[in-house]
């Protein structure tokens, strides 16, 4: 049995997580989605970091007790998980008792042994990261390094834990094995241990808010040894009962941000070499979500704080999942802004995505009397099939490599070519020609089993798509994450015969919001299909005209003679209509519900005497009239007697 263990860091709970914190936590998640639909016995950890002079400051600055301060933000975070679907298997909280005994067992160990010894520190403090610099390394003006906020003078006596006695051990395992990523984290860090390792204070005598030394009361543990031993201490380490210790220890992967990584994979790592215990497999550092067009860490002193339940609540979990998971390359970091957002959405989830969907499905409905069509054995069309094996191959990799956004990049290549497929295929074409019937079945066919394989295979990043796909293809959506994985991803696993379930849009559009507005985008249903919150309601009633102002309208039927994409325009088809003598030319959004082929030919209602108007740099002359239902599927409003001429006005 594969087994994986994976971390996320344990959170400070001194501030609200903006969604910055939260792609952490939602990459972690999808690894940990990832694993588990391979059939990997998972162990997914995360938690909160509650000891500290920070606290212990905060709390006091608030009126409260130090638990009360933080069990009240725990509550926030925990809720936030929630809301993000987040499928941990433990919460940590170093305030439980059972983190208490074994960061005391870690601390008198490594005390009896010598390790740990006691003497008097005087120096610069950071409180904020709770880390003491010597001056050598501060900014000018006496700043941290890390968060340029003023250090503290600190004059104290404290145990220390003697992590330059493990740094060549440490700098040689570094070197030649893969234990940090990226490479441009193992690199900081071997200068880093280069430039000297100190002896590290572990203990505060002047902070009471935190765990006691076991054999001196007065001094209490300080931060590092505390936090850093939730790896194991959630695990067991040192009790009796170590059942899920001796299983999934060493963990496969730490996974944090790039701001701690030094302490991840210098401070722990000389713990556990001290401790006589394996390292962790890999620490993988991640860079930061920035903020704007600026790239601004998000902070909530500058203003610029994103709360991810607002993002939830507007545009739907798995929106919010997929722009983090995507929008980031790992390793690198990513930036966030409503426009990248939304666009992201529209592209990838609505137009791609959530198109493919509807036009296979009612394709099938309106070709296929609503079922699943037996492919032609005789078809050698493995177009879509073998990309599928390719396209599998190489997110698996891809999640190997902990590439989550490249995962999905290769994922988009399959989603990308069976829409360029329903062009190329053209099955209203081959719906009017009875002697390919085979071939509209295979296209169809072929179509409906790359969405079933989607389905299965974006099961770690969305959390409520893969079901929706499965249920429109009539499929039992709960098997989506319980089928063995090599029976899932195997083609051909769509039963020909299936009756569809047609439904309402993946992800309807969203439109941008408008310079001059608010930045809060004006939306359609959310993704549950329940009104976006914040979303604009109906209008009650409609303001009345009077006959002689619709009497200037000018309804004519006209017959599309040529239809063809806009380049450049994912929504713009260029028509060409007769009307009557008159050949006339108009631009239409209608390219997401009616292929140009499907066009030629039908006869529409056309307002005539619009003003034109460039759309793309092509000139309209003016507009058809169609029906758009709630579920956002568009029908034109075509006539269906031949002898109605064109050119001849409605009344």
């Amino acid at each position: 049995m594969t087994r994986f263990y994976i971390t996320t860091p344990i959170y400070y709970p001194s501030s609200k997580l903006h969604i910055g914190h939260s792609y952490t936590t939602v990459a972690a998640d999808a690894l940990a989605r990832y694993h588990r639909r391979l059939g990997h016995e998972t162990y997914f950890l995360t938690g909160t970091d509650e000891h500290g002079q920070k606290i212990e400051r905060a709390a006091l600055a608030e009126g409260k007790t130090p638990i009360q301060f933080v069990d009240e933000i725990v509550a926030g975070i925990k809720e936030l998980w929630a809301a993000l679907h987040i499928s941990y298997d433990d919460f940590i909280r170093t305030t439980e008792e059972r983190h208490k005994k074994v960061v005391q067992k870690i601390f008198k160990q490594l005390y009896d042994q010598g390790d740990i010894y006691k003497s008097s520190y005087e120096g610069w403090y950071c409180t904020p990261c709770e880390t003491f610099w010597i001056e050598s390394k501060l900014k000018e003006g006496n700043l941290c390094p890390d968060c340029g906020r003023p250090v503290e003078w600190t004059k104290d006596e404290s145990y220390f834990f003697r992590l330059s006695k493990y740094a060549d051990r440490l700098l040689r395992y570094i070197e030649e094995t893969d234990f940090i990523q990226p490479a441009s984290r193992k690199n900081e860090m071997i200068s880093f241990i280069n430039q000297g390792l100190e002896d590290l204070c572990v203990s505060r005598s002047t902070v009471r808010w935190g765990i006691p030394v076991p054999f001196d009361e007065k001094q209490t543990i300080y931060v590092w040894i505390d936090a850093l031993s939730n790896y194991i201490s959630a695990l067991g380490w040192g009790t009796e009962n170590d059942e899920l210790y001796r299983k999934f220890w060493p963990a496969d992967v730490h996974l944090v941000g790039k701001e701690i990584v030094r302490f991840h994979t210098i401070i722990w790592p000389c713990i556990l070499m001290a401790l006589g215990l394996p390292l962790p497999k890999k620490v993988f550092g991640h860079g930061w979500l920035l903020f704007g067009t600026q790239a601004e860490k998000m902070s909530k002193s500058k203003g610029n704080v994103v709360d991810p339940f607002v993002l939830i609540d507007r545009y739907g979990v798995d929106a919010v999942r997929y722009y983090l998971l995507r929008e980031v390359p790992f390793g690198a970091d990513g930036t966030y802004t409503e426009e990248a957002f939304i666009l992201r959405t529209n592209n990838d989830l609505a137009n791609d995505l959530g198109n493919l969907l509807s036009r296979t499905t009612q394709m099938i409905n309106k070709f296929s009397d609503g079922r699943v069509p037996e492919p032609d054995p005789a078809s050698d069309d493995r177009i879509l099939s073998d990309l599928a094996a390719q396209v599998l191959r190489e997110f698996q990799e891809a999640m190997d490599r902990l590439e989550i956004s490249s995962a999905l990049v290769a994922l988009w290549k399959l989603v990308d070519r069976a829409n360029k497929y329903i062009d190329e295929q053209a099955p209203w074409a081959l719906a009017r020609d009875p002697g390919r019937a085979g071939q509209l079945r295979t296209v169809l066919y072929n179509l409906a089993e790359t969405l079933r394989l989607l389905g299965v295979a974006l099961t770690p990043f969305l959390v409520q798509t893969p079901e929706r796909i499965w249920d429109q293809l009539g499929l039992e959506p709960a098997q989506v994450r319980t089928l063995p994985w090599e029976e899932a991803v195997a083609w051909g696993g769509l039963k020909p015969g299936t009756v569809i379930r047609r439904g309402s849009p993946l992800f309807p559009r969203i439109e941008l919001p408008k310079e001059n507005g608010d930045s809060v985008a004006k939306e359609g249903k959310a993704q549950s299909g329940e009104p976006a919150a914040g979303a604009a309601q109906p209008t009650e009633g409609v303001a009345e005209i009077e006959y002689d102002d619709f009497a200037k309208v000018e309804l004519k039927v006209a017959e599309v003679v040529e239809a063809e994409r806009i380049p450049k325009a994912d929504r713009l088809l260029r028509l060409v209509l007769q009307v009557g003598e008159e050949r006339r030319q108009i631009v239409s959004g209608i390219a997401q519900h009616y292929a140009p082929e499907e066009l030629v030919g039908k006869r529409i209602i056309l307002v005539a005497n619009l003003k034109p108007k460039k759309l793309r740099g092509v000139e309209s002359h003016g507009m058809l009239l169609a029906a758009t239902a709630e579920d956002g599927s568009l029908s034109l409003v075509t006539l269906d007697k031949p002898d109605f001429p064109t050119g001849m006005r409605v009344k």
